[in-house]
């Protein structure tokens, strides 16, 4: 009987790799990998010759039924795309037909977008809720982040150039201007990371058009949310309040006080319009 073992691989740079990566890789007797020219040029690189065959999301379930096979035979690698094979990515499914089967599964650690970013982005990182991939959906994407908002944990999750700037329209309206970490290209060539908040974040990537591979670290519901905590629902009557009267518009003062009070702009903005119904 063989071993599942869950390879993490490097994220960017290809010298992230551990040791005993590198020598599970060599003894095994197949990789089942998600993208196998990703995974090709890293073998490439370490003259690494086990045979290899794809495991993706669209794979047939005979590709599945195939790996079990081999694992009575011998010991499979499973390797993600990039980093932890399993997290947001089709390698829990081989994982959990073979727990049922009774292989062994066994973790070798590495490199993860998703802990490299949260270490880097100052924010906490002692309590933190991965979402992985938002819905592409405008509508599912904002119930996410509605359910999201009340909870006091960092937020971490991935994001396509192209539906970036939506998504951080969704987040300052439904979580309103809380401090974010937005890390792109990690161990890259092109690495950035860029900290500020959510405003500061939709106004800097609208100038400067969004490339490369996404990881967004925002701060949860609480004092590191907002300098100083969460507002009570009076204080943020009165601020809002102050700001109306000094002919500021409600959209624009509902964002104002979400950012000051760690409060979704959604729901300081509902508080407005209660407020001019009663006036």
């Amino acid at each position: 009987m063989g071993t599942l073992y869950l390879v993490a691989t490097p994220i960017g740079n290809l010298e992230d790799i551990t040791l005993r990566a590198l020598r599970v890789l060599k003894e095994a007797s197949l990789i089942a990998a998600e993208d196998t020219r990703t995974t090709r040029k890293l073998l490439a690189r370490y003259e690494i010759s086990t045979p290899v065959v794809s495991f993706h999301e669209h794979s047939p379930p005979a590709r599945l039924t195939e790996l079990l096979r081999a694992l009575a035979e011998g010991d499979v690698a499973v390797v993600s795309e990039a980093g932890m094979p399993g997290i947001s990515d089709p390698g829990y499914r081989l994982v959990q037909e073979a727990i049922a089967a009774g292989f062994p599964v066994v973790p070798i650690p590495g490199p993860s977008a998703v802990i490299t970013a949260l270490a880097a982005s100052g924010l906490p990182a002692d309590r933190f809720l991965f979402l992985g991939f938002l819905p592409a959906r405008a509508s599912a994407r904002r119930k996410a982040l509605t359910e999201a908002a009340p909870l006091p944990y960092t937020l971490v999750f991935f994001e396509a150039p192209h539906r970036l700037l939506e998504t951080l329209k969704d987040a300052l309206e439904i979580l309103g201007d809380r401090r974010i970490g937005i890390a792109r290209e990690l161990t890259k060539v092109h690495e950035e990371i860029w900290r500020g908040t959510l405003d500061q974040a939709l106004e800097h990537f609208r100038t400067r058009e969004p490339r490369g591979e996404f990881t967004l670290v925002i701060a949860g519901v609480g004092e590191e949310s907002t300098a100083a905590g969460r507002w009570s629902e009076e204080q943020v009557r009165q601020e809002l309040a102050r700001l109306l009267a000094e002919g500021i518009p409600l959209k624009e003062a509902s964002r104002r006080v979400a950012g000051l009070a760690g409060w979704p702009r959604r729901e300081v903005y509902q508080l407005g319009l209660q407020s001019d119904r009663k006036g």
